[in-house]
């Protein structure tokens, strides 16, 4: 076979591969799971905030390592190798001098000060790691706010086109009452109002749709006008509601990433609190000094030096500081808590309204609006009602089936709002 052959064949492929983008890149919004996919690889706000967190956990060693030692080097009776002035001239140059004395220092904070700061260092890294969970279960939320609107409005476009379908064979039939002398023209007339209003109706939503997609576009860090996927459907309700508030409160506890984030920023400010009170203590610094003359080391010498913590009112004023700071953290955590179980008992509280005035809908209000607008019809074509009467039973049913999206997209947004206070997906 001649290599011209599959080259060809090759061509078109790769032209295709290139239109169409990498795999399954077509696929993107149809499903929420796609978009949170896509959300948590390629989000410049997450690879950041781990950035931040793995800066952090690199400040754990050295919190606690030693300081680096210190060198000194004295140059002693700098005249006491002039060789009783018969013209050697006295200079700073080792071989000039009479001594040389060497010192290595050696800083030991005492009392337990390392341990503390690493400990610091690690609150610190678990707070870091904390808000990088806590940005990404707010994008999260935000992403299945706006996958379920979306799917709203490209439901209720779908919803729209069928009523335009119904209005013109409504029209349809109106004609054909009327050329039978049966119902006057204004009958038609008003059909095709009617599907004048549902496609400026129809205008709107695709606007919606656009502004939908500029959002969801802009939380996956994509250009505004990059294609999506029409939403296929929402995911399935789980079976919550205001009889699991306290055990999900049990778990928003354990797992909500702000709450561990202020947990963190508490250990650290205690564990600092104690550091600062270690502070009344000295620190330690040990040397070794050898004495050198000519090529010899002739003396060895050993010291021990502490700073003198005297300044007790400015370590005092440190402490209060330390203590205020622990004291907030607390505050805090305990304020957040409140806030975040207040919120998650106000949404299990919607999202179980919201289910069942859905169920209401589905079993009761939608069979009888349909039987409405069957019975309508059928009357219609008898000539035992009007033609407003029709209209009115369409527009019942279309709005029973707007309310139960509402109520669904409404419940859908009640859920990611309960699983960014839970801190994880239910």
């Amino acid at each position: 076979m001649s290599p011209s052959v599959p080259r060809r064949r090759l061509w078109p492929a790769l032209c295709l591969a290139f239109l169409t983008g990498p795999a399954g890149a077509a696929d993107l919004g149809a499903s929420l799971e796609s978009l949170l996919d896509h959300a948590r690889a390629q989000s410049p706000e997450l690879a950041a905030m781990r950035a931040e967190a793995e800066a952090a956990a690199q400040r754990v060693q050295p919190a606690g390592a030693l300081p680096d030692p210190m060198l000194r080097v004295e140059l002693e009776n700098l005249t006491s190798r002039n060789n009783g002035g018969l013209g050697e001239r006295p200079g700073p140059l080792p071989w000039k001098v009479g001594e040389i004395k060497y010192t290595l220092l050696q800083s030991l904070p005492a009392w337990g000060k390392r341990g503390l700061r690493q400990e610091v260092a690690a609150a610190d890294v678990a707070q870091a790691q904390a808000r990088s969970a806590v940005a990404w279960t707010e994008l999260a939320a935000k992403i299945k706010t706006g996958y379920a609107q979306y799917y709203q409005a490209a439901a209720n476009e779908r919803l729209t086109l069928e009523v335009v379908d119904l209005m013109a064979r409504l029209e349809q039939l109106a004609q054909a009452r009327y050329a039978g002398g049966l119902v006057a023209q204004q009958d038609a007339i008003r059909a095709q109002l009617e599907q004048t209003a549902m496609r400026a109706e129809l205008i709107a939503l695709d606007n919606d749709k656009r502004m939908l997609r500029a959002r969801l576009n802009a939380l996956l860090a994509r250009e505004p006008a990059a294609p999506l996927a029409e939403p296929e459907a929402m995911r399935p309700l789980p079976e919550v509601s205001v009889r699991d508030a306290m055990a999900l409160a049990e778990r928003a506890r354990a797992a909500n990433p702000a709450l561990k984030a202020e947990a963190a920023r508490l250990q650290g400010a205690e564990r600092n609190r104690e550091l600062v009170r270690r502070n009344r203590w000295p620190d330690v610094a040990v040397g070794i000094s050898p004495t050198q003359m000519g090529g010899r080391v002739m003396a060895w010498g050993l010291m021990v030096e502490m700073n003198i913590p005297l300044q007790q009112e400015s370590r005092r004023a440190q402490e209060r500081e330390a203590d205020a700071m622990a004291g907030a953290a607390r505050a805090r955590s305990q304020a957040l808590a409140s806030e975040l179980l207040g919120e998650l008992g106000e949404n299990l509280s919607a999202i179980d309204a919201a289910r069942r005035s859905e169920a209401l809908i589905t079993s009761q209000l939608l069979p009888q609006s349909e039987l409405s607008l069957s019975s309508a019809l059928a009357a219609y074509e008898n000539g035992k009602v009007d033609f407003a009467t029709l209209l009115d039973a369409q527009r019942q049913i279309r709005k029973a089936r707007q309310d139960r999206l509402k109520l669904q997209v409404e419940a859908q947004m009640r859920l990611a709002e309960i699983e960014r206070l839970v801190g994880e997906a239910l």
